[in-house]
């Protein structure tokens, strides 16, 4: 059973049809593979309509396809970024009201075909509801069993923190689960990586509080740069033209050639094998790209090549 690699479902449904998406998922279970990610918002962007479901929707068929396969996964699923209206994302978001949060996971269990998921995420702060409100609502799926456990995704530290102990303070379990987007390249000082959300980015602040918080898991998005680690024709994001990034390049590659293996692989294992560890979704369009995140998260690094990866600044 592998359960430090979750698949990512995003354009299940969109971007990869149905027969594509059946063939990976099927490969994914049959490695063992456990964790499948997705959202309600999947994918809107890449949809006619505007509007999302897409990914949901066919993991639901997926699952009615396979009896007895519901048991052997894990579903996590979001709410929060679904646009109401649209073409206007942002800011016709959905957000985190009790109402939202409700009707959200209405909706993603019908799409799903199921009565619960695993795991339930925040997918972004919403400023406008007070986190008590989201909280509370979040409480209730709990103690529903509607949901198994609950995470935030694209959140600043300090809101994580305060939302945990409001939930304490309501006697209910409060986020266990954070989702962020984490590499091992670092991106210029002074830059953020390029992610849509302005918490998505791991930094310091968020790995010292997970450090000091070993009931709270780390999921990491966009862990191998959208390929772009391994592939010529995607070159790097502006952010990472600087020295570091070739110095961890450089010893990113000698690791690779120590290890038989190639970038890839070593970041995913230098993912899960970290302090905290962390869970990477992977998002792969062939049984290749699948074949090698499941190696990649079962390498195991030796403690001197792990040391040198951390010091390459």
């Amino acid at each position: 059973m592998i359960e430090n690699l979750a698949l990512g479902a995003m354009l299940f449904g969109t971007a990869l049809d149905k027969r594509r998406s059946f063939e990976l998922l099927d490969r994914f279970v049959d490695a063992g593979g456990v964790w499948i990610d997705t959202a309600n918002c999947y994918a809107f962007w890449a949809d006619p309509t505007g509007f999302g479901g897409q990914s949901e929707t066919l993991l639901g068929r997926w699952l009615a396809r396979r009896p007895g396969v519901r048991d052997r996964v894990r579903i996590s699923t979001k709410v929060g970024c679904e646009p109401t209206v649209a073409g206007r994302f942002p800011e016709s978001a959905e957000g985190l009201s009790a109402g939202a949060i409700r009707k959200g996971i209405e909706a993603s269990l019908r799409r799903l075909g199921t009565d619960h998921v695993e795991l339930y995420w925040a997918h972004k702060p919403d400023p406008d509801t007070p986190l008590e409100e989201t909280v509370a609502a979040f409480g209730e799926l709990l103690s529903a069993g509607t949901v198994g456990r609950l995470g935030c995704s694209n959140y600043p530290a300090w809101q994580v923190e305060r939302a945990r102990r409001m939930a304490r303070a309501h006697g209910t379990a409060g986020f266990t689960a954070v989702q962020q987007h984490h590499t091992y390249l670092q991106p210029r000082p002074g830059t953020g990586p390029s992610v849509v959300h302005r918490f998505g980015a791991v930094t310091d602040e968020v790995l010292h509080y997970l450090e000091h918080h070993p009931d709270l898991e780390l999921w990491a998005y966009t862990p191998l740069l959208s390929g772009r680690y391994t592939r010529a024709d995607k070159p790097l994001p502006t952010e990472y033209d600087h020295p570091g990034t070739a110095r961890r390049l450089a010893v990113l590659d000698e690791v690779a050639t120590e290890t038989g293996t190639n970038r890839n692989r070593v970041v995913l294992a230098w993912l899960t094998g970290g302090n905290p560890a962390a869970t990477p979704i992977v998002g792969v369009s062939s049984v290749r790209q699948l074949d090698e995140a499941v190696a990649g998260v079962s390498l195991k690094l030796e403690a001197g090549q792990r040391e040198r990866l951390d010091a390459a600044l």
